[in-house]
C-alpha cells in the first residue's frame, strides 16, 4: 500500500483515509488489491492494484468493471474517481476501453 500512496502523493493526491478491501469480502477470487480512499475534498476513490505476468486484455477490462460494480453495491454509493495500477503489459484496445469507462491508468 505504501508504494501506491507514494506514487499518488507525487502526483499531488492526498487522502484523509485509505482502507484496503479484501477481495473475498466482495466474493472475488482474483489476486487484486482494492482500496477505498477519501480525499481531502470528501470525494471517494476506488483504487485497484494488479500485478500479473501476462498481458491485460479486453476480457480483463470486463472483469474489473464487474469488480467495480460489486464494490459500489457493497458500499452503497458510487465512487468519483477510479484508478488502476497495472504492472503487466496492456493491450491497446484494453487501454482504450479503460479510458472510455472512466479509469485512470497508472
Amino acid at each position: 500500500m505504501q508504494n501506491i500512496v507514494d506514487s499518488l502523493r507525487k502526483k499531488g493526491k492526498i487522502y484523509k483515509k485509505m482502507q484496503e478491501i479484501m477481495p473475498r469480502e466482495l466474493g472475488i477470487r482474483n489476486r487484486i488489491k482494492i482500496f477505498k480512499a477519501t480525499d481531502i475534498s470528501g470525494y471517494f476513490w476506488a483504487i485497484f492494484a494488479v500485478s500479473q505476468k501476462s498481458k491485460l486484455l479486453m476480457k480483463d477490462v470486463r472483469k474489473f468493471e464487474e469488480i467495480y460494480t460489486k464494490l459500489t453495491l457493497f458500499y452503497g454509493h458510487n465512487f468519483k474517481h477510479k484508478i488502476i495500477f497495472i504492472d503487466a503489459p496492456l493491450c491497446s484496445k484494453a487501454k482504450e476501453a479503460f479510458a472510455g469507462q472512466g479509469w485512470k491508468i497508472q
